[in-house]
C-alpha cells in the first residue's frame, strides 16, 4: 500500500459527495491514518461524512482563512508529537455575484474572497504545517479545475483558480527546500454538492463526456482520489510544482470527438 505508515489531513469535506472524501477514502485504503478538518457549524457534516469512510477518521477545527486557527492547529500536532505526511487542499468558494456571468459586476471585495479562501489559503496552509511536514519530507496537493480556458459563468472563481495554479509553483518554490512537494490535480466536472451551484455545470460535464478520449463520468470520483494518493505517496518525490490533469484526457482535445472505432489486421 502506497501510503503505508503515512498520516495525512484532509480539508474541504462536507459530505460523502465531495472530492475531499473520495481522496480521504482513497488514502484509507492505500495504508493512510488520515485526520479530517472542519470547523464552525458545518464541521458537524464533517463529522458526519467521517463515519461513512471505511474507517472513522478524527476530525480537528480548521478554517484556513483564520490564522489563528492554523497556528493552533499546528501548536496542538506539534505538542502531541504528530508529524504530517501529507496535506490535501480541497477547498474552494466564491461569493454568488462573483459567479453566474456576473464577472463585470462582481465588486472587489467578493473578487478578493474568492481568491483569499481559494488560492491564497494553499500557502497559508503549507506555511503553518511546515514544521510538522518537514520532519520527514511531506506533499501538499491542491484540488484545481484546469484555468487555461474561461467558463462563462465560472467567472472569478475560474480567476482564483489560475491564482491557484500560480500560487503552487511559487509555493513549491519556497517550500522545495524543506523537502516538500506542492502539486495540484486538475480534476474534471465532478457532481458534487458545490458544483450543483455553478452555473452551467451540468453542460460543462456533457463536454467532458463527449470530449475526454479515455470518457469521464462525473459522478465518479475515485480516479482523482487516487491520482491525489501518487502525489502523495514517495512515487511522487521527484515531482513539483506540477498539475496533473484527471479529466479523462479533455484538456488536450481542441473539439468534439468523433465516433471511433479500432480494429487490426494481421497479414
Amino acid at each position: 500500500m502506497i501510503l503505508a505508515g503515512k498520516r495525512i489531513l484532509v480539508t474541504g469535506i462536507l459530505t460523502n459527495r465531495s472530492i475531499g472524501f473520495s481522496v480521504a477514502e482513497q488514502a484509507q485504503l492505500a495504508g493512510a491514518t488520515v485526520v479530517l478538518s472542519g470547523f464552525g457549524r458545518a464541521r458537524r457534516l464533517t463529522e458526519r461524512a467521517a463515519r461513512q469512510l471505511p474507517r472513522e477518521a478524527e476530525v480537528v477545527e480548521l478554517d484556513v482563512t483564520r490564522g489563528e486557527d492554523l497556528h493552533a492547529l499546528a501548536a496542538t500536532l506539534a505538542e502531541q508529537n504528530e508529524a504530517l505526511d501529507g496535506v490535501v487542499h480541497s477547498i474552494a468558494s466564491a461569493p454568488r455575484d462573483a459567479l453566474g456571468g456576473q464577472f463585470m459586476k462582481t465588486p472587489a471585495e467578493s473578487a478578493a474572497t474568492a481568491f483569499i479562501v481559494s488560492a491564497y489559503s494553499l500557502k497559508a496552509v503549507t506555511e503553518a504545517l511546515l514544521p510538522l511536514l518537514d520532519r520527514r519530507g511531506g506533499s501538499v496537493v491542491g484540488i484545481d479545475f484546469d484555468a487555461a480556458l474561461a467558463w462563462p459563468g465560472y467567472d472569478w472563481m475560474g480567476v482564483a483558480k489560475a491564482a491557484l495554479e500560480a500560487t503552487c509553483r511559487y509555493t513549491a518554490v519556497y517550500v522545495g527546500g524543506f523537502g516538500v512537494r506542492v502539486n495540484l490535480v486538475a480534476a474534471g466536472p465532478l457532481a458534487t454538492v458545490s458544483s450543483q451551484a455553478i452555473p452551467g455545470f451540468h453542460e460543462m460535464a456533457d463536454l467532458w463526456a463527449a470530449q475526454a478520449p479515455l470518457g469521464w463520468d462525473p459522478s465518479d470520483p475515485s480516479p482523482v482520489g487516487q491520482a491525489v494518493c501518487m502525489l502523495l505517496s514517495d512515487f511522487s518525490r521527484g515531482i513539483t510544482g506540477e498539475i496533473l490533469h484527471v479529466d479523462g484526457g479533455a484538456h488536450v482535445v481542441g473539439g468534439r470527438l468523433a465516433p471511433m472505432s479500432y480494429s487490426s489486421t494481421r497479414g
